[in-house]
């Protein structure tokens, strides 16, 4: 059945139908698209476009349509392809022909804009606060493991020790950047689309603004044309979905090798790892993997959509439909691992004796040696090259650092004395105390400023979530 207009002789062929519906996706934009329409005909009737008793009953409609979609009443039909249309269609059952006055100065092209800046300004809300739960656990890690030292890596070999707090505060580093990008697009999101009409702005006296303040948004769109064109804001919210995925990954895949028997620094909780169906001794990281695997869908997405847009002539097409799956199943990707990845950080345990050992083990105090050497009046890269003289005498004999004889030592340099062997992991650690290093007092001052910067993340969140619940025209009725 066609809802719009009387242009066409005959029906569109089942085949159509199915192929350009999207019905089956953009059904969850019911309340954005229920809100949008109750700020645009409070605008129509209060600039006297329609009367205001057809306002009320509009209004009036709209919220029995929204309770019929929330209550399971609503029947779906591909035969009334977007959401859009079902609103409407419903509407007109409910209250009759006056229903057709609510499209009156808006077109499909910016009521969808308006639905999709509506969704993810709440997603980007929710995205930022899942991320403030993970940096709160990783703090809650940092404290609870703050004195267990650790190796650190380059190249995945063991380099020089550090304190695993200070590990743990690195992805903390990294979970700030993909906040501030999302709050960064939250700024770019939250302008109004709707009053762009199809593509050319109305020839009604319409009252834009006033739609904005209805809504909670910042400002209006400036361009009609560009307006209904324009999807850099999803593009923007998947490439901050990509990078924080990116992020959850790498996590990910340390947390897979340190809890292998190879490695054995961590154990994760029985309720975060599953078995085998056929080696009972089995006990997977699955949810780290499967957070690692999930990776390519966002990244796949954004693809997916820039690829969309690069080809497309001014104003709307219909490629368009094409972003609301990507963005659907990006944020239902990304929010469920920022989640999971929380609660298995949370329930793990780690092994601080396995982890001394091995930030001990490998030579990593080396450099230390040749800082020894440094403090001595020798020039850095001739120590380096003494040091590494004496660590191929090290692999030589059998010996460490900490046991090799003072006459081998002095056999390279004679600058060396008995003092060079009480180099230990927690002297390197300590050692490291300028900002952004690993030694326990910047650790410590890295802790406070992540704690703030967490308090200031839900800050944020409580405030945007009071400002859209008072916009919230569902709820808050004129």
């Amino acid at each position: 059945m066609r809802l719009w207009g009387g242009r066409f002789g005959s029906e569109p062929d089942r085949l159509v139908q199915e192929f350009t519906q999207s019905i089956d996706f953009d059904r969850r934009l019911f309340r954005q698209d229920i809100t949008g329409s109750i700020a645009h005909c409070r605008m129509l009737g209060r600039r006297g476009i329609i009367s205001a008793d057809e306002a009320a009953q509009i209004e009036a409609g709209l919220r029995r349509v929204a309770d019929d979609i929330a209550q399971g009443r609503m029947v779906f039909d591909h035969a009334l392809e977007d959401i859009h249309t079902h609103v409407e269609s419903r509407l007109r059952e409910l209250i009759g022909p006056v229903a057709g006055k609510l499209h009156t100065a808006r077109s499909r092209n910016d009521q969808v804009a308006l639905d999709l800046r509506l969704f993810l300004r709440e997603v980007i809300v929710d995205t930022v606060s899942l991320l403030a739960d993970l940096q709160a656990t990783l703090q809650e890690r940092a404290t609870d493991w703050h004195d267990v030292i650790a190796p650190g890596y380059t190249h995945l070999q063991r380099a020089q020790p550090v304190l695993l707090a200070h590990h743990l505060l690195a992805y903390h580093e990294m979970f700030s950047r993909d906040a501030d990008r999302f709050r960064d697009a939250y700024r770019r999101v939250n302008i109004l689309p709707l009053g762009a009409g199809a593509l050319a702005g109305l020839p009604y006296s319409i009252d834009r603004e006033f739609v904005a303040e209805q809504l909670g948004f910042d400002g209006v769109t400036r361009n009609s044309m560009d307006t209904v064109a324009d999807r850099d804001f999803v593009v923007e919210y998947l490439a901050a979905a990509s990078l924080t995925m990116a992020h959850l990954s790498r996590l990910a895949e340390e947390i897979v090798l340190w809890t292998t028997s190879e490695f054995g620094y961590l154990t994760l909780d029985d309720s975060f790892t599953t078995g085998s169906s056929l080696m009972p001794q089995k006990k997977n990281p699955d949810v780290a993997e499967l957070v690692r695997g999930k990776v390519g869908r966002v990244y796949g997405h954004l693809t997916h959509l820039l690829v969309t847009l690069k080809g497309l002539p001014l104003t709307y097409n219909r490629d368009l439909q094409e972003d609301k799956e990507a963005l659907f199943d990006a944020v239902d990707t990304l929010l469920p691992s920022l989640s999971v990845t929380s609660g298995m950080l949370r329930s793990a345990t780690v092994n601080a004796e396995r982890l001394r050992e091995a930030a001990a083990a490998g030579f990593s105090l080396a450099t230390d040696v040749a800082d020894y050497l440094v403090v001595r009046g020798v020039p850095f890269r001739e120590a380096h090259a003494i040091v590494g003289k004496i660590v191929q005498r090290c692999l030589a004999t059998g010996h460490t650092l900490s046991d090799l004889p003072l006459d081998e030592y002095r056999a390279v340099c004679p600058l060396f004395d008995e003092d060079v062997r009480l180099i230990d992991a927690w002297a390197s650690i300590s050692a490291r105390d300028v900002i952004g290093g690993t030694a326990p007092r910047q650790v410590d001052a890295a802790l406070a400023a992540a704690r703030q910067a967490t308090e200031d993340l839900r800050e944020w969140v409580s405030r945007q979530r009071t400002w859209q619940s008072a916009h919230d025209l569902l709820v808050a009725p004129a």
